[in-house]
């Protein structure tokens, strides 16, 4: 069979890069397209991402694709979790994303559970208690007029999605993240959305890794010199796709026989399960169930990774 070209681009919080999987129907290869760096950009008191650059180097990047490879057939994105954008109907982006490390989460986990006790959060969302989870993220933008103009929120992937294809999803690995979806039910939890005063209007159609979203616009396709390119959701949180990768074909069980490591900015250790995990221990261990591709569960704890390495280098570069 003719070689077919597969395009992925992960974005992480220090780098992002373009990758093209090359599948001659018995193998597949990988190849690195393109690299730049990415992180937060200080505005005053607040930390953004800046999301128009990080448009910019994925175009890049496509045109570099476009130039090297003939017979593309899909692009896919993948980043962190947690950070949201808002846009408008008529397609407006209301400011770029704020950074999870930014520091207006400030006590907005407490003041949660002040509205609603941290075990039925647990129990509802399956989520670990991390202060910059989307959930305190958008109880910290109530202050802002911002959720009242806004009508869709757009996890980082699905932003990018919706500018390659103009299709409005929230895949469903990231938005396990948010601690606004029920784990059981895998989907959008209005009860607890609506305790909190949080808008559901802002909230759309959970989409699986795998589903096509369409075409890249034509206003894309003229940008890069890429047709017939489709645009299909890969497990859009990295960690998800990175663990999917695991060279393991065990069927999932109750009870793994292994487990995965993940090291990045965040080091991740854990399982693949059936169904989510709530009970009395996760919840004092502060695990963590989050989607996984082929509605697997991934039960697992955040670890202090490199960010610290990062930053420390970030510093060091500064002062020469």
């Amino acid at each position: 069979m003719a070689r077919r070209i597969y395009l992925a681009a992960d974005l992480g919080a220090s780098s992002g890069r373009w990758l093209a999987g090359l599948f001659d129907g018995e193998r597949l290869g990988l190849e690195e397209v393109h690299r730049f760096p990415n992180g937060g950009v200080r505005v005053g008191p607040r930390l953004h991402w800046d999301l128009l650059g990080q448009w910019s180097h994925l175009l890049d990047g496509l045109r570099r694709a476009s130039s090297e490879y003939a017979e593309i057939r899909s692009v896919g994105v993948d980043t962190w979790g947690v950070d949201y954008g808002l846009i408008t109907n008529d397609g407006e982006l209301l400011g770029n994303p704020y950074h999870y490390r930014d520091a207006r989460t400030s006590g907005m986990m407490e003041a949660a559970f002040q509205v609603m006790p941290r075990e039925e959060i647990f129990r509802r969302t399956g989520l670990q208690f991390l202060p910059f989870n989307t959930l305190f993220q958008l109880l910290a933008a109530k202050s802002s007029p911002l959720l009242e103009v806004a009508d869709r929120l757009l996890m980082m992937p699905d932003l990018f999605h919706w500018l390659l294809s103009g299709e409005q999803v929230n895949e469903f690995t990231d938005a396990s993240t948010t601690q606004c979806l029920s784990a059981e039910k895998r989907r959008w939890d209005t009860e607890l959305l609506e305790r909190f005063g949080i808008p559901t209007r802002l909230f759309g159609p959970i989409a699986m890794p795998g589903t096509v979203l369409g075409p890249l616009l034509p206003e894309v396709q003229r940008e890069t010199g890429l047709a017939d390119v489709q645009v299909v959701l890969p497990g859009t949180h990295d960690t998800a796709s990175a663990v999917v990768a695991v060279p393991t074909d065990r069927p999932l069980g109750e009870r793994p026989d292994w487990c995965y490591i993940s090291s990045g900015t965040w080091s991740l250790m854990g399982v693949e399960v059936p169904r989510p995990v709530i009970n009395d221990k996760t919840l004092a261990l502060n695990f963590t169930n989050e989607g996984g591709v082929g509605g697997s569960v991934r039960l697992l704890k955040n670890i202090a990774g490199l960010w610290l390495v990062q930053e420390c280098r970030r510093i060091w570069s500064l002062r020469g």
